[in-house]
């Protein structure tokens, strides 16, 4: 029986390591369940997850040119739920829209829709801010030549 991507098999974990897990598979074949294919939540220790002699189900997420075949334990099962919003709270704001908590000025106004639009404030923008700059070139110019 071969195993191709997408298969997924019963195993039993026969070594861990601090980068993962070996898996035999049917057939005396085994894999490696790499630590950030172990679970959906950040895996520090694989200990903390896996013993030795565990039964665990599997998915082939690849095999490579030499026959070494990696798997995946959270690609086995369904992602955990999403939690849900706030319960009675607004969306959150998108990153655009985020302000720092206690901001009580204005609302940015909104952007220009056309390119066109967007392009005009990006040249008076640039403009304003060279004409700054040259401002500042030449009063630094004038206070390094006195002593």
């Amino acid at each position: 029986m071969e195993f191709g991507v997408g298969s997924v098999l019963e195993g039993k974990v026969t070594g861990i390591t601090k980068f993962g897990a070996f898996v035999s598979l049917p057939e005396g074949k085994s894999g490696l369940v790499h630590i950030s294919e172990i679970a959906y939540t950040y895996v520090n220790d694989v200990k903390d997850h896996l013993q030795e002699g565990q039964e665990v189900k599997v998915k082939v997420i690849n095999v490579d040119d030499s026959g070494r075949i990696n798997l995946s334990i959270k690609k086995a099962q369904d992602p955990p739920p999403r939690p849900a919003a706030a319960s009675g709270g607004a969306p959150r704001p998108s990153s655009r829209e985020h302000r720092p908590v206690g901001f009580t000025g204005p609302k940015k106004p909104a952007e220009p829709q056309t390119f066109e639009d967007r392009l005009k404030q990006f040249m008076a923008s640039s403009d304003s801010k060279l004409s700054e700059l040259k401002m500042n070139e030449k009063r630094g110019s004038r206070r390094g030549g006195r002593k």
